[in-house]
C-alpha cells in the first residue's frame, strides 16, 4: 500500500494563514471538518490538493448550500467519517463502520484511539480562540494502518494571524496571491 498523507484542517473561520498553506503544501489530500466561512477559504486549499469538506455550525449563507453536513470517504483502504461537532455524531463510533472519524467545532486538538477508530480533531487554524493553540493535523495512511499528528502553526502568544500579511479572508483583507477577492 502506497502511503498517503491527508492534511486535516478545521475552524477557519474565513481565515487561511500562509502557515497553514505551507503546511498542508505536500499532502495529498485535504480534509475541512467544517466552520469554514467562506468559499474563498476552499478554493484556496483546492490550488493545495483535492478538498473534502463538511459544513460547520458557522458556515452560511448560498456559498454553504452545497456543503454536506458529513462526508465517508475512502484513502488507502481505510474508511474516513467527517463531522464538525462531535457531539452530533449518530451512533457509537465503532458503529460506524469506519476507521477514522475526523471533527472540529471545539477549537482543541486531538488524537486518540476509542473502539478501534482513530478520532481525530485538528484544533482550529483560524483566529486565536482563548488561549487555545492554532493547529492543523497531518493524517498518514499506510500498510500499518492510519496515525496523526498535530501541527501548532502559531505560538500561543504574539500576533493573531488575522493580522498576518498575506492571509485570505471572505471580507477582501488579502489573499495567498496578493489580490483582493
Amino acid at each position: 500500500m502506497e502511503r498517503r498523507v491527508v492534511g486535516v484542517i478545521s475552524d477557519t473561520h474565513g481565515l487561511l494563514r500562509p502557515e497553514a498553506v505551507a503546511a498542508l503544501a505536500s499532502v495529498d489530500l485535504i480534509v475541512h471538518a467544517g466552520d469554514i466561512g467562506s468559499a474563498a477559504i476552499l478554493d484556496e486549499l483546492g490550488r493545495i490538493a483535492p478538498v473534502l469538506a463538511v459544513r460547520g455550525n458557522n458556515d452560511r449563507g448560498p456559498w454553504a448550500a452545497s456543503v454536506p453536513e458529513t462526508v465517508t470517504a475512502e484513502v488507502g483502504g481505510l474508511r474516513l467519517y467527517v463531522i464538525h461537532d462531535l457531539k452530533t455524531l449518530p451512533k457509537d463510533p465503532a458503529g460506524l463502520g469506519v476507521d477514522v472519524i475526523i471533527s472540529g467545532h471545539s477549537h482543541k486538538p486531538k488524537v486518540e484511539r476509542r473502539s478501534g477508530v482513530l478520532m481525530l480533531n485538528p484544533g482550529s487554524a483560524g483566529p486565536r480562540r482563548f488561549s487555545l493553540p492554532i493547529a492543523l493535523a497531518r493524517l498518514c495512511v499506510d500498510a500499518t494502518g492510519p496515525s496523526a499528528e498535530i501541527v501548532e502553526l502559531a505560538p500561543r502568544s504574539g500576533l493573531d494571524g488575522a493580522k498576518v500579511r498575506g492571509a485570505v479572508s471572505p471580507r477582501g483583507r488579502g489573499s495567498m496571491t496578493g489580490r483582493a477577492r
